[in-house]
């Protein structure tokens, strides 16, 4: 992606409908006088009147509990350096994102426009009564040291600078589990450490505190080693001053166990890697690009393990691993502060997880079977689950034991439930999804490629490395809109049926007679053949039958009908399979599954079963356990009637049939959606504990309505429609999708390609 584009698409994505990354949200209703006269006046003045009288109360009353400051004056925004703190407002807002979707941590950004010590400290300690704790961020050295200390000493909410602490914690854990694998002692290792600033200084201290000797690690900044004949030192660096002779990266790195980078680019060479101790660890924490290049360290050495700060190589040392949990963990017991004890407890903690067993939806995002404690996995991925879990509680457990806690968790298994709870109210299925296609990217066919919306989106799978386009279309149109919209698609396969048919290559006639031969008693002459070989659908069909595509994306601009025959005369349904139609709605309360939604009218008793046992086996490739609800407009027989009645006859089927399946019905929408409700009045059901997740719906039209006005009224994401029960992976877009939905779906037909192809 050319420099000129990734500009225009990052500002296009922070300025399209509502401009930011965040909002305020209503968390009571408010949709009656009376509810806005609890809300605010005179209803409000209780839990006021409540909190002066306690002011522990603000915990019960009111959003403090779930609440954190992302304050910074922007003197040191990522790469960008001192740009000022309106400027790195996207940044905060950006980092208020990753706490929401990360542990369910509400977030105000506030950037503080003052570079003075003194003042940015009074600033931030007036605002305790408004959070339950304050995020400190890009912040430039040495202030922040200062500043923090302060804010520590002064506040009674937790305080932690995350450019500090947060590498410090993921990086600690990840040179603890190195060790280990190498059979290194972390008191006798001698570590390099290349940069001096807060991360640095943070790190190293870190290092220490988990059992790394201080006699033992060399620090550089940007003058060479910091040595104590050096003059004008400072107090946070003079700590690790060496008085041996050595002053370049070079000498220092000579027989090192460890190097960790905090600095800049391609500062390490291949020759002072092979200087270094057998079995060395290095820890290349620069971005976006390493102290040494990844493949070039693996490539000088087959003996290392190394880390960076990229998602596209293992070992990630990415602070997403601990800040959103630390704070959670935090929060939950109402912490008095973030101290040594919970950080350490953190950074075990996520040692620790590296050394299970990994789940299995870890591994579909890495396109993996066996993901485990390794060389390449010193630390676990930023999307697995079990991090809120673990981290928090440890963090919650450390702030107890060490006495900075004010509440005491007595239950921890209800706190562990809690905590997992929390996860599913957002789109973590599509990240993961997205992770596991661009593992292992497949070749999609674009059957209306001379249209701007998939050209971009194209563009877009094609750089992010989730799939492999090809075009379908008039070359001259595609390469015309190519140019006008400066897209980035060099190399990209460009098809035109028509001009493939007409010119009668052998790839067109072979696509010709494979659908004569298959439709010639179906009413298709070969004339017919020929002439449907023209449309784009047909085309792209035959593409993916002969293996020279994996997987065909279409009907943006057709009608669906027009757009799934093709497919269907073409590839057709698995032996003894029915095809069907499956939403995937992306809601608050995580993700629903919708079936049949486009395929099939008026389904038997026996087809609802077939389509149920699609939807089973789709949900599960998502690593999801299906719990589906057969609905109908009565509860358990509550109605008679023609649709209850088949309803009822295809859960029995399927109860008869697959009794490994979890599913129930009939059932009305809303007593499938609410576990509370089915539990009170249905106890005997097999869907009591949780809320269903697959719906299969008694026709096409109560389907298809129900996921369009979801859609619309209840402004949840639609990923679909994903076709189940096809030979071939084949997917149908909506009528005038949006870039978002074709990549979305692209993504979807990736992963049903990889699991495709695994089932054969």
């Amino acid at each position: 992606m050319s420099n000129t584009n990734r500009k225009q698409a990052a500002l296009n994505y922070h300025s399209m409908g509502r401009p930011g990354k965040i909002a305020v949200v209503p968390t009571k209703p408010t949709n009656s006088q009376r509810d806005l006269s609890l809300a605010y006046s005179p209803g409000v003045a209780e839990p006021c009147l409540a909190i002066a009288e306690n002011k522990e109360d603000a915990y019960k009353y009111t959003a403090k509990g779930n609440l954190v400051a992302v304050i910074s004056n922007g003197t040191a925004v990522l790469g960008l350096g001192d740009i000022g703190a309106q400027a790195g407002k996207p940044v905060m807002e950006g980092k208020g994102l990753l706490f929401k979707i990360f542990a369910d941590i509400d977030v105000f950004d506030i950037e503080v426009d003052t570079k003075n010590v003194d003042e940015f400290v009074k600033i931030v300690k007036a605002l305790e009564p408004t959070f339950g704790g304050v995020n400190l961020e890009d912040i430039k050295a040495p202030e922040c040291f200062e500043i923090e200390r302060r804010l520590k000493e002064e506040m009674n909410i937790p305080v932690m600078h995350d450019d500090q602490h947060g590498t410090a914690i993921i990086s600690g854990a990840a040179l603890i589990n190195a060790c280990e694998i190498i059979g290194k002692d972390i008191s006798k290792v001698k570590i390099v450490v290349n940069g001096a600033g807060a991360a640095a200084m943070s790190c190293t201290a870190m290092y220490i505190s988990v059992g790394a000797s201080k006699e033992n690690i060399v620090m550089l900044d940007s003058k060479g080693v910091i040595r104590t004949d050096r003059e004008h030192l400072d107090s946070m660096k003079a700590q690790y001053a060496t008085d041996r002779d050595i002053r370049t990266l070079a000498d220092a790195v000579k027989d090192a166990d460890v190097f960790i980078g905090l600095s800049a680019a391609d500062v390490l060479s291949p020759e002072m890697l092979l200087s270094m101790a057998p079995n060395p660890i290095v820890l290349a924490m620069a971005n976006p690009n390493p102290e040494i290049a990844y493949d070039l360290a693996m490539a000088t050495r087959n003996d290392i393990i190394m880390g960076t700060g990229r998602s596209d190589y293992p070992n990630q040392v990415n602070n997403v691993l601990g800040f959103p949990y630390i704070f959670r963990g935090a929060l939950d017991v109402r912490a008095t502060a973030i101290n040594e004890e919970m950080k350490i407890a953190a950074v075990r903690a996520i040692a620790d997880l590296a050394k299970q067993p990994v789940p299995e939806e870890v591994n579909q995002a890495y396109n993996t079977n066996n993901l485990k404690f390794s060389e390449e996995y010193i630390i676990p991925k930023p999307t697995d689950p079990r991090l809120i879990t673990e981290v928090s509680m440890a963090v919650a457990k450390a702030a107890i034991e060490s006495g900075v806690a004010q509440t005491v968790i007595e239950d921890w298994d209800k706190y562990r439930d809690t905590l997992r709870k929390r996860l599913g109210k957002d789109d973590a299925i599509m990240r993961n999804l997205t992770m596991a296609a661009k593992r292992d990217p497949k070749r999609v066919v674009f059957a209306e490629a001379d249209n701007y919306k998939t050209l971009r989106a194209a563009q877009i799978v094609k750089e992010e490395g989730i799939a492999i386009p090809i075009l379908l279309g008039k070359k001259e149109k595609i390469e015309r809109l190519i140019h006008e919209y400066a897209f980035e698609l060099d190399g990209v396969d460009i098809i035109d049926p028509v001009a493939e048919v007409d010119g009668e290559t052998e790839r067109s006639k072979k696509f010709i007679e494979h659908l004569y031969t298959k439709r010639q008693r179906r009413g298709i002459t070969r004339y017919d053949a020929r002439k449907l070989m023209f449309d784009r659908n047909y085309f792209g069909a035959s593409l993916v039958e002969f293996g020279e595509a994996d997987t065909l994306i279409s009907g943006m601009t057709k009608n669906y009908a027009n757009t799934i025959r093709p497919a269907l005369h073409v590839i057709g349904a698995k032996p003894g399979s029915r095809v069907a139609g499956m939403y995937m709605m992306l809601t608050k309360k995580g993700p629903i599954f919708f079936g049949d939604t486009t395929v099939n009218e008026d389904p038997t008793a026996q087809e609802l079963a077939d389509i149920t046992l699609l939807l089973d086996k789709a949900v599960k490739r998502m690593n999801i356990q299906p719990r589906i609800a057969l609905l109908s407009y009565s509860n358990f027989g509550s109605s008679e009637g023609k649709t209850p009645t088949k309803v009822r006859e295809a859960a029995q089927i399927l109860h008869d049939k697959h009794p490994e399946i979890m599913v129930d019905g009939d059932l009305q929408a809303n007593f499938a959606l609410n576990s509370e409700m089915l539990t009170a009045n249905f106890p005997f059901s097999c869907l009591n504990g949780q809320s269903a997740n697959t719906l299969v719906f008694p026709n096409l039209e109560s389907g298809n309505i129900a996921y369009k006005l979801l859609q619309e009224v209840g402004e949840a994401e639609a990923v679909g429609p994903i076709l189940l029960g096809m030979n071939k992976p084949i997917h149908v877009l909506q009528l005038d999708s949006s870039v978002r939905e074709i990549v979305n779906m692209v993504t979807i037909a990736v992963v049903d390609v990889q699991a495709h192809l695994k089932n054969l």
